[in-house]
């Protein structure tokens, strides 16, 4: 079976690395988003997928225009069976859609049609669900409204965290894919439509999302910094000794303790904790603008004494 892969970050990097294992599975082309800058010194930096497919001499191509008849035509060179597309990073016009034979099959860490749109793992957690899952759809032109080929559910726990999540999904996703896409190409699988019923969409996340509310309730702000860390992350601003001091939050959990002033950091038995206006949250984590992460305990040394 030939594959051509679309996918951006690390999450399809893992997908990327168990097709490649696949005995019965030839991946002929990776195609992921343009190089970017990153870091302090804004060093540009290939994705993960493009790293490991020059690690296993597999070609690369990053359009910037997937309509562009060169790109579509290096496309058509590589003869694939199916494309696959895991977080690939934009909507695939119809006319790419049309391009490989066996259509183009999509990871979704959701189960469709709850959460379609670009952040599923971190909805699911910011919503408190007990349950989410992956779906497995033949792509259509809208975005994640295509038909089904299979789902698998995955079981939240309290303390998850888009980390702990993400690991799951591949952990789950990988196996998944691979039996529904031979099954698929088989002709013993065929796509089911998705139910018009429960339909939710989830939205591109930016740092203005990871703002703290203090007068939210204490769990919803534990579910923020659970799913927004490591990104978009979370961040609120104290003023402490006259000074206003930025701090990404990134690790809290739910205390017992007695409320006094919402969103003011004190100390409570040497750990820190804040008051939302239901319930109190101790910082375990965090990290002042300019400075390193840091436990509660250390900060509340460093700055509360």
């Amino acid at each position: 079976m030939r594959v051509v892969f679309f996918g951006t970050p690390a999450l399809a990097r893992s997908i990327l690395e168990a097709l490649v294992a696949d005995t019965e599975i030839d991946v002929v082309g990776v195609i992921c988003q343009p190089d970017e800058p990153v870091g302090r010194k804004a060093i540009l930096t290939a994705p993960p997928t493009k790293q490991f497919a020059i690690e296993h001499a597999i070609p690369v191509f990053q359009p910037t225009k997937l309509k562009d008849e060169t790109f579509l035509s290096m496309l058509d060179a590589l003869h694939a069976d199916v494309a696959v597309v895991l977080a690939y990073g934009r909507i695939l016009p119809q006319i790419l859609l049309d391009r490989i034979p066996g259509g183009f099959i999509n990871v979704h860490p959701s189960l469709l049609p709850k959460y379609r749109g670009p952040s599923p793992i971190q909805a699911a957690i910011l919503a408190g669900d007990s349950v989410t899952g992956v779906s497995i759809m033949k792509l259509d032109a809208g975005m994640d409204t295509g038909p089904l080929l299979a789902q698998s559910k995955i079981d939240l726990a309290d303390d998850e965290t888009s980390e702990t999540l993400t690991k799951n999904v591949i952990d789950l996703s990988a196996p998944l894919l691979i039996e529904t896409l031979k099954g698929y190409m088989a002709e013993t699988i065929s796509p089911i439509p998705q139910s018009a019923e429960g339909v939710s969409i989830c939205k591109l996340l930016d740092r203005a999302d990871g703002k703290i509310n203090w007068t939210e309730p204490a769990d919803v702000i534990d579910r923020k910094v659970r799913a927004l860390t490591p990104w978009p992350g979370t961040s609120t601003t104290w003023v402490i000794g006259g000074k206003e001091i930025g701090v990404k939050i990134l690790k809290t959990r739910r205390t017992e303790l007695d409320s006094h002033e919402v969103g003011v950091p004190r100390s409570e038995f040497g750990k820190l904790v804040v008051d939302s206006a239901n319930g109190t949250l101790e910082i375990l984590e965090l990290q002042p603008a300019g400075g390193k992460a840091m436990s509660g305990a250390d900060f509340v040394r460093g700055y509360l004494k």
